[in-house]
């Protein structure tokens, strides 16, 4: 049987689950890291920061995610620029893509296979330059790239000003919880959003 998140990583999270007050267990998706670009190799305990921040999201949002299935690709900026050509029709690389998992419509079964999330992919060379520009911890960035594609597989979207903000502000208050800070404090108020692709 498989540890919920707070009893691998206590000191992760403390204090408060958002839509139950006294922090629940939950059940936390198996999240399933593939390091495809020797380019990671680079950064130490990249699987364990992301294991660490999709747990946290799945708890913050208390999603139905127990027992489901995510894989995380860390790839690099050719193998992104590729997904990111053929899924979005943007030839370029980019930080991170999430492809959520078509759902199944009918009853579940004991034997039914564990159902899938989807896949996000996070490409090494952006995501390091992105950190490096900003001034931020590599692994704060990382973090915050793996919570922003989870909660993308879970139906949060940023295409609109208001569902940007929401998705940015739940973004803050998972980071919070890892101990990392705002990733927009620094934005200027009156620019444009620029968003996480």
């Amino acid at each position: 049987m498989r540890k919920l998140f707070a009893e691998r990583a206590p000191e992760a999270i403390s204090g408060r689950n958002r839509n139950s007050g006294a922090m629940a267990q939950v059940a936390l998706p198996i999240t399933e890291v593939l390091v495809v670009a020797d380019c990671w190799q680079a950064e130490p305990d990249v699987e364990a920061v992301i294991q660490r921040a999709v747990a946290a999201a799945a708890e913050i949002v208390n999603a139905d995610v127990g027992e489901a299935e995510i894989a995380v690709m860390l790839t690099d900026d050719a193998g992104i620029r590729t997904l990111n050509s053929n899924w979005r029709g943007l030839d370029k690389p980019t930080n991170v893509l999430s492809f959520p998992a078509l759902q199944p419509t009918g009853p579940s079964g004991p034997d039914d296979a564990p159902r899938m999330l989807g896949d996000i992919a996070i490409a090494y060379e952006t995501t390091r330059r992105e950190a490096d520009d900003e001034q931020k911890p590599f692994d704060h960035h990382l973090s915050h790239l793996a919570v922003h594609g989870f909660l993308h597989l879970i139906g949060y979207d940023h295409e609109r000003d208001d569902q940007a903000e929401a998705m940015e502000t739940l973004e803050q208050e998972i980071l919070s919880q890892l101990g990392i800070p705002d990733p927009y404090a620094d934005r200027d108020p009156d620019a444009s959003r620029e968003r996480i692709d």
